[in-house]
């Protein structure tokens, strides 16, 4: 075989292809043809493949002058259906640029006019993702591997070239259909889908869909070639092309036709399909869901059986209780929370009653509700409908209160804290964590209220107050803090941020809910404080637990003096400054924030002044250490002892220095400013003015050193200030003579303030260190005083052991002790006086 693949000259072939004329010639050239698809039967090798393909081309130029080489051409395609072969494993990277280059000739051939080749082709691209073996292999070649031909044709831009062949197929359904799975085939590949995007691919399949196609196929084909494009490539670029109103109005009668006339399972799921599709354009604001009226279909079909209202746009349609139209009602929710996100769809989300709807789920389960839904469906449909409502009442307020919404919910919220039996199936997205209990429905029914409290209406905040949802939002917050001492869960933490959220809003600025909220939410909020710092990094949610009971601390205790009063007597305070030690860097601006409007409390400081962190800490010392490592992190120039580095800008950041000088308003605050809000060092100059500067325990050298800083924070403020007014005039303007002066007295009057506080450093550095030289001394006093009393033991020690060993040293010692005794007789003499012996009479031992 190989010596009569040798012997075809397909040079020959190609030159013979080229001539044109007499009848014989033609004759000729098409037995040639035969003779080539003869020999090349088995599959082509790699080396002849560019030969191959240039008489592809010179037959489909032939083609247009005579009908006659349609067949040979299709046989000549056919054969790039089956395996190339190869001698060597390195052929498949040699030959790559000219497979790929014949590959996409095959594309180019979709220009040849007719439906023939144009079939052949496709199956022939088909081919290569169901690749089969010739019965017989050539002698000394072995097939390409499996995915060779599909690599080729993503080099080769096939894809690309498929989309673009379209057009030539219009009005041809059987040539479309082929073309359509061809590309099926290729959209597998991400490269081959981004290239069908390049095209235009979403955009001319979309507009093809609603055209006469018995078979069905048209729409199944080329709805998952467009999920192929969705989940490959861009999303965003595959939506801007089918937002076109033509691309949304085939998709919208499209799904029409199998909504009303679909009856077989595959219609009901290629409906679904198209909805999921919808559904992702709809999440664009510019698309015309709204213009098209496909919005509002959608919007329709999601609320006809909760409404019962007659509408014309669905009429006839029935829904069955089948798992497709159940996966259609969900989708449909989707879509109505999806459209609550574009303002344009509020008045159609109004005018068809999304409310009342999505209200009617908003009821204990006693029973499944319409349309025969199992418990577990309409648990799930009820859950869903609930989390879509938390997004469609913002947009719809006045609705929302109109329907007596925060009753039902409260009512709702009532009994999902009660002891009816209820076993929750928890197998849905929204029903996580529901398994067996009513977490999951408390969970949405608080994520609704929080939505809707987030927009501080005060109709709304003044509906549920008068409802008592105060008292009620404290039973689901202790019965959630109940439920978390058995077993935590993101859900349940979930709920309880969530709850202190809504009694932070509700009880913000108003001093009678402060009341209401006092003693059993403080008793509720003093456990949050005390939580294990170590399940602030536990990743299930205990950090956002964190912020919210502080920020309800915040809202619902401070500026009401009985609560607050109550909160420092259950020693409040010292469990702030505790979770202050930590250092957190997102707690201690807020925990700052909070003890500043606490300090105006006079027991605060006293309760400050009072507390002890680990090594005996105080609060003085912590609060200093926190400057310093914000002016560490803000880049504030300082020695290593602390001092000021440069006394112009004392307290100036490494931000502010770059900070070109640029001419604000009035009204709009200099960097200066800017930053008091943004670190935290104004809230630990204002807990220290209402701490003083002095006679504070528990700080050294260093601190005291930073302390003369944090006492003249605000003239250091002030100095910067007027800085920048300096900068910026001058920027501007020539100050006149008396001003330039001013300016200068000002400028001089923060440069002495800032020599001062250097001075008052260097003053307390050198006492430092004259204390330690002091300190130094007496240490080594005591340690000269202690050698001299040993070496006088050691001396003694000495004495005792001659005396105890030489006759004559105890003889000398007994001389020496009566010599001394004699000298402390009185020289006086008692007259008729006792007199004491000093020695022992036969006493023979010598101690």
């Amino acid at each position: 075989q190989d010596t009569q693949l040798r012997s075809v000259d397909l040079d020959h072939v190609i030159k013979l292809l080229k001539g044109s004329g007499s009848k014989d010639l033609e004759k000729e050239q098409l037995e040639t043809l035969k003779k080539v698809v003869k020999h090349f039967e088995n599959g082509l090798p790699l080396k002849n493949l560019a030969q191959i393909t240039e008489i592809l081309k010179l037959c489909a130029e032939k083609m247009n002058e005579q009908e006659a080489f349609t067949e040979p051409l299709c046989e000549l395609i056919k054969l790039f259906g089956l395996p190339f072969q190869k001698k060597k494993s390195s052929d498949e990277v040699n030959y790559s640029v000219e497979v790929s280059q014949s590959i996409a000739q095959l594309g180019y051939l979709m220009r040849v006019p007719s439906s023939q080749v144009k079939i052949q082709i496709c199956k022939c691209i088909v081919s290569f993702y169901n690749m089969e073996l010739p019965e017989k292999l050539l002698s000394g070649y072995q097939p390409t591997s499996a995915s060779y031909k599909i690599q080729m044709a993503e080099v080769g831009g096939l894809a690309e070239t498929l989309v673009l062949s379209l057009a030539l197929v219009e009005n041809q359904l059987t040539e479309k259909l082929w073309v359509l799975r061809a590309l099926q085939h290729l959209s597998i590949s991400g490269r081959n889908c981004r290239l069908m995007v390049k095209a235009q691919a979403a955009s001319r399949l979309c507009l093809y869909l609603n055209g006469a196609d018995p078979s069905g196929q048209l729409v199944f084909r080329s709805s998952d070639i467009l999920w192929n494009l969705l989940e490959n490539t861009s999303k965003e670029e595959v939506v801007n092309q089918l937002s076109s109103l033509e691309c949304v109005h085939a998709l919208k009668e499209v799904f029409v036709d199998l909504l009303m006339h679909g009856f077989r399972h595959c219609d009901y799921q290629l409906r679904n399909d198209l909805l999921v599709i919808a559904t992702v354009i709809a999440e664009n604001p510019a698309a015309p869901m709204i213009e098209s009226g496909f919005a509002e279909l959608l919007i329709v079909l999601a609320t006809f059986t909760e409404v019962k209202l007659p509408n014309p746009l669905v009429k006839g349609f029935k829904l069955s209780c089948t798992y497709e139209d159940f996966e259609m009602k969900k989708l449909l929710f989707n879509v109505i929370g999806i459209l609550s996100k574009n303002s344009s769809a509020a008045q159609l989300l109004g005018e068809n009653h999304v409310i009342p709807a999505l209200l009617y789920y908003v009821k204990p389960n006693q029973k499944p509700g319409f349309h025969d839904w199992s418990a577990a469906q309409y648990e799930e449909l009820q859950l869903h409908a609930i989390a879509v409502l938390a997004s469609v009442a913002p947009v719809l307020l006045d609705k929302y209160l109109s329907c007596q919404a925060n009753t039902l919910l409260l009512v709702f919220l009532e009994w999902c804290i009660g002891q009816d039996p209820f076993f929750g199936q928890g197998n849905s997205f929204h029903g996580r964590g529901g398994r067996g209990n009513k977490l999951a429905q408390m969970r949405y029914g608080l994520r609704v209220l929080r939505f809707v409290v987030s927009l501080y209406d005060d109709a709304v905040n003044i509906n549920l107050c008068d409802q008592g949802a105060i008292s009620q939002l404290l039973d689901i917050l202790k019965y959630a803090a109940n439920k978390s001492k058995e077993k935590e869960s993101t859900i349940l933490l979930e709920i309880q941020a969530d709850t202190l959220f809504i009694l932070s809003v509700l009880c913000e600025n108003d001093l009678h809910r402060k009341e209401l909220f006092s003693c059993e939410g403080i008793a509720i909020l003093i456990p949050f404080f005390k939580m294990d710092p170590k399940k602030l990094y536990s990743g299930l949610g205990h950090n956002s637990l964190l912020f919210s009971a502080l920020d309800c601390l915040w809202s619902c205790v401070i500026g009401c003096y009985i609560a607050e009063d109550y909160f420092i007597e259950k020693q409040g305070i010292f469990l702030l400054l505790d979770l202050l030690a930590l250092k957190e860097k997102n707690l201690c601006n807020v925990i700052l924030g909070i003890l500043v409007e606490f300090s105006d409390n006079p027991k605060t400081t006293l309760h400050m002044s009072m507390w002890r962190g680990k090594r005996d800490q105080t609060a003085a010392n912590l609060l200093i250490q926190l400057w310093r490592q914000e002016e560490l992190d803000l880049g504030v120039k300082r020695d290593q002892c602390g001092r000021i580095v440069d006394i112009k800008r004392p307290i100036a950041t490494s931000f502010q220095k770059q900070q070109k000088i640029i001419p604000v308003p009035a009204n709009c605050p200099s960097f200066a400013i800017m930053e008091i809000s943004e670190s935290i060092r104004a809230k630990i100059y204002s807990l220290f003015c209402k701490l003083g500067f002095e006679n504070l325990p528990g700080l050294s050298a260093k601190d005291f050193v930073t302390l003369a800083i944090i006492q003249r924070y605000i003239d250091f403020k002030v100095g910067e200030v007027w800085g920048e007014i300096c900068a910026e005039i001058k920027e501007e303007f020539r100050p006149i003579t008396s001003d330039e002066k001013t300016l200068k007295a000002i400028s001089d009057v923060s440069e002495r303030t800032g020599k001062t506080v250097a001075e008052l450093q260097d003053k307390v550095l050198e006492s430092q260190r004259h204390h330690k030289i002091q300190e130094e001394e007496k240490t080594y006093k005591e340690l000269q005083a202690t050698r001299t009393q040993r070496e006088l033991i050691n001396k003694s020690w000495e004495d005792f052991l001659t005396r105890t060993s030489n006759y004559e040293a105890l003889k000398k010692a007994k001389r020496l002790q009566e010599i001394s005794i004699e000298a402390s007789r009185s020289k006086v003499k008692v007259q008729n006086g006792p007199f004491h012996a000093t020695d022992i009479k036969n006493l023979h031992t010598t101690v």
